[in-house]
């Protein structure tokens, strides 16, 4: 999943988390979760005041953000020391599996 500006959602992509409804955030969601956005549905998104929305995968590269291989080499630095502690081995394989996920291509996007 990828929080993106409305500027870089494109045709095609898939909504990850419901939009909220900027005049009423409690209240029912703009947009719900598996939509598959079309030109004409961002630009409404975007007349409602819908400035960043959560897509499906990871189909924008942003410049200066980390690539799997960096996210996945600062988690490996990061339990550098208690390589020898299998429960710190599996809380790592868990974040290990969660980033991988964070980062696929879901749907083909």
């Amino acid at each position: 999943m990828q929080r993106l500006p409305i500027s870089l959602v494109a045709d095609g992509m898939v909504v990850a988390r419901p939009i909220p409804n900027p005049d009423d955030p409690a209240g029912m969601p703009v947009c719900g979760t598996g939509v598959v956005l079309t030109e004409s549905l961002i630009d409404r998104l975007r007349d409602r005041g819908i400035q960043a929305l959560s897509v499906e995968g990871h189909p924008v590269t942003i410049e200066g953000e980390a690539s799997l291989d960096d996210m996945l080499a600062a988690l490996d630095h990061r339990f550098r020391k208690v390589t020898t502690d299998p429960l710190m081995q599996k809380i790592k394989a868990m974040f290990r599996k969660q980033t991988i996920r964070s980062m696929e291509d879901v749907g083909g996007h």
